[in-house]
This record gives C-alpha cells, sequence and structure tokens, in this order.
C-alpha cells in the first residue's frame, strides 16, 4: 500500500475485496462524496437517491454495489456492501500524525494514584480521572472528559470530548422531609472496541454494575442511567436515552432522539425507528417504530382524534 494518501484501484480494490472495472492503474488520492468529488476523488455509491448526481460527478473512480449497471466510462470498483467498503478505505485518508504523536498523558490531566493506566494510551488535555479506575491498552480519552470513579475501559476504545462516566446515578427514596440519596456503589464496565461521542454522561451502578459491551458505538449526548446493560455491537443514534435498570440485547440500533424506559428487557437483534419510545419489553427481533410525521395543525388534530377512538 502507499504510504502517501495515494492509491491505485488495484490497490483499493486489493484492500476493500473489490473488482475494478476499468483503470486499476488509475491513482485516487482523497475521498468525497459524489456532488463534491474531484477529478482524482475516490466516491462510492451506497444510496439510489444519490445516482442522479453520479452523471454530473467529476470523480473517476467509484465504489459500487455489484450488480450495478455500468453505463459510462468512469472506474468502477464492485463490491458487497459500497458502504462497508468506504469505511474500510477512509482509514486509509486518515492524518494519523497528530494523534500517533499524542498518544501521552497531557500535563493538564489529573489522574487518581488509586487508578492504572494501560500501555499505549493517549489522555488529553483538562481530563480527570478519579479513584478505582482502570484504563485498557490503546485507549483514547479526549479533552475534558471526567471519569468520575470506578471506571474499567477495555482496549481500544475511544471516548470523545466531554463525556462524563462513572457519575452518580439518579438513586433517591423519598421521605417525608424530602428525597434521601441512594449512595452508587457499583462500577461502569466498558468493553474492548468501544467509541462513546462527545458530551454523554453513562452512570456508575447502584448495586450492580452499568455494562457496555464490546463494540457498543454512541453518538452524541447520549444518557445511559445507571445499571444498564447494552450487549455487543449496538449502536445508538444521537440524544437518546436509556432509563435505569434496562437490559439491551445484541446488535441494538436505536435511532436519534429515542428512549428505553427503565427496568425493561430487550431482546438481541432490535432496532428502534428516531423518536420512539420503548415502554414495555421486546421480546422478539425486529424493526420497532412510534413516530408521527409532522402534520400542520388541523390535520394533526384530525388524526389525535383517531389515535383516540382507536385506542379505546
Amino acid at each position: 500500500m502507499s504510504v502517501n494518501n495515494e492509491y491505485t484501484l488495484s490497490e483499493i480494490a486489493e484492500y476493500t475485496g473489490s473488482k475494478v472495472i476499468g483503470d486499476s492503474k488509475f491513482i485516487v488520492d482523497n475521498l468525497n462524496t459524489i456532488e463534491k468529488a474531484s477529478s482524482t476523488s475516490l466516491t462510492f455509491l451506497a444510496n439510489s437517491k444519490y445516482l442522479k448526481h453520479l452523471k454530473t460527478s467529476k470523480a473517476e473512480a467509484v465504489l459500487v454495489h455489484k450488480s450495478f449497471n455500468i453505463s459510462d466510462k468512469k472506474n468502477y470498483l464492485l463490491c458487497e456492501d459500497p458502504y462497508l467498503a468506504y469505511a474500510k478505505v477512509s482509514t486509509l485518508f486518515k492524518n494519523d500524525s497528530f494523534e500517533i504523536s499524542n498518544r501521552r498523558i497531557h500535563p493538564s490531566a489529573i489522574i487518581s494514584d488509586e487508578s492504572s493506566i494501560g500501555n499505549n494510551v493517549s489522555i488529553e488535555a483538562n481530563v480527570v480521572i478519579g479513584p478505582n479506575c482502570i484504563i485498557g491498552d490503546n485507549v483514547i480519552i479526549k479533552s475534558n472528559c471526567s471519569l468520575v470513579q470506578d471506571v474499567e475501559i477495555g482496549n481500544n476504545s475511544v471516548i470523545h470530548n466531554g463525556t462524563v462516566l462513572g457519575s452518580d446515578g439518579f438513586g433517591y427514596a423519598p421521605s417525608k422531609n424530602g428525597y434521601v440519596k441512594i449512595e452508587q456503589l457499583g462500577k461502569l464496565i466498558i468493553g474492548n472496541n468501544v467509541e462513546i461521542g462527545a458530551c454523554c454522561s453513562v452512570d456508575r451502578g447502584a448495586l450492580s454494575n452499568t455494562e457496555i459491551h464490546d463494540g457498543v458505538k454512541l453518538d452524541n449526548q447520549i444518557q445511559i442511567a445507571h445499571n444498564v446493560v447494552i450487549g455487543k455491537n449496538s449502536a445508538i443514534a444521537a440524544s437518546c436515552a436509556i432509563a435505569g435498570s434496562s437490559i439491551i440485547g445484541k446488535n441494538f440500533q436505536m435511532g436519534g432522539l429515542s428512549g428505553v424506559l427503565g427496568h425493561l428487557k430487550v431482546c438481541d437483534d432490535v432496532t428502534v425507528g428516531a423518536h420512539t419510545l420503548i415502554t414495555k419489553d421486546i421480546k422478539e427481533p425486529g424493526n420497532y417504530i412510534g413516530i408521527m410525521p409532522a402534520q400542520d395543525n388541523t390535520n394533526w388534530a384530525k388524526s389525535s382524534i383517531f389515535i383516540k377512538k382507536r385506542g379505546k
């Protein structure tokens, strides 16, 4: 492989398991969208709604599905999954020079003597790591993050800017004199190859642990409450919330602005659409959605009457 971010299509094909139709020696030096590509860009077509832009695109090299009907003289790379191939290729064009040079602990970081840090770890500016935390190998913790206490992070995981891990869960017992705080005695355990976006909050457990299993990907501004368990290879989009003690299975996918109420169980292989609230256990794999499309006031009033009648 080239080391200068220039690659022949034959190199790209070998890296992605694709087949070149056209000039296998054609060189690309950047990755871009169909609309903004230059003549030396590699682009991809994974969604049919962008097909209309292909004729006017300056791109001369395109990743497409193997069933794509070629009708022009561009160079194509035929593959099983263009979006997955794009994801793989994106690593070839990433500039790692800054990240590699900063695989260190920034002098402004504060780390408890009661915590341990693995090998090849990057801890950026203004990170605070409290007591009883264990950070695995090859972990990146970006600036302004807080690991409050009792947090374990597995190998090869990334925590993005401003995220708070191991904070107190929302636990109070009501009394005649107000609320009595329930101390949070559990841990937050994060697995390997997890990526947590910016400004997320993940609480440690009250008695048992909060668990984020291997391969989980969290978008920005997500709240995970105490004692939640999220199964392997789940992906949750921005501004979602999962309430306390809910158990989420493997391969869970959750659209933005959605929620799961507390003390629920969701089985493996469930997809939840955007703006959906899960209010009861899900026992069967599948797609679940509860969104109401936006309407003007008059039509919404009519729809709400219909929904009320159907609910009786």
